[in-house]
């Protein structure tokens, strides 16, 4: 039964990357139909389908990690890796705006540059405080490689 008093701090820690990543997708969905069908892409770019359950399943990865920070010892190393944690997250909530709604693959790439680094902060830094928590967000930083890679070649063919 103890274990049981984690599961409203869990929930939370799910709900904060689901909800952000859930209010992104609903405020910039108009753009995918319109404005991102007409841009040139490359041969690797992926069909719209695949972009849901991948964000879905990294904003899980990233709130089950944020509920072992969340739960680790109080302290400076848990408190940068949450500070860490919430510059990446509101980075990764502007990327979206930049590209859909602004309409812009050039300013997005600056961004999505900046939050690529701070992803690899946020590893660096949840290791120092769960090597669990830091593995959990590989699959993130990986994901968003490839979007950086995705985003450079259509602002390069547009």
């Amino acid at each position: 039964m103890k274990s049981l008093k984690y599961i409203p701090s869990l929930l939370i820690c799910l709900l904060i990357p689901l909800t952000i990543g859930g209010l992104s997708g609903f405020f910039t969905s108009s753009a995918i139909s319109t404005w991102y069908v007409t841009l040139n892409k490359p041969s690797f770019n992926p069909p719209n389908f695949i972009f849901a359950p991948v964000w879905t399943t990294l904003f899980t990865l990233m709130g089950i990690s944020l509920f072992v920070i969340w739960n680790s010892a109080k302290g400076f190393r848990r408190n940068n890796a949450l500070l860490i944690f919430a510059v990446q997250i509101v980075l990764n909530f502007i990327w979206s705006f930049l590209f859909f709604n602004f309409e812009s693959p050039g300013l997005a790439l600056i961004e999505i540059t900046m939050l690529w680094c701070s992803i690899l902060m946020m590893i660096i830094y949840f290791g120092r405080v769960s090597r669990l928590a830091a593995a959990l967000q590989v699959p993130y930083l990986l994901w968003v490689s490839f979007a950086s890679i995705l985003n450079t070649a259509i602002w390069h063919l547009n």
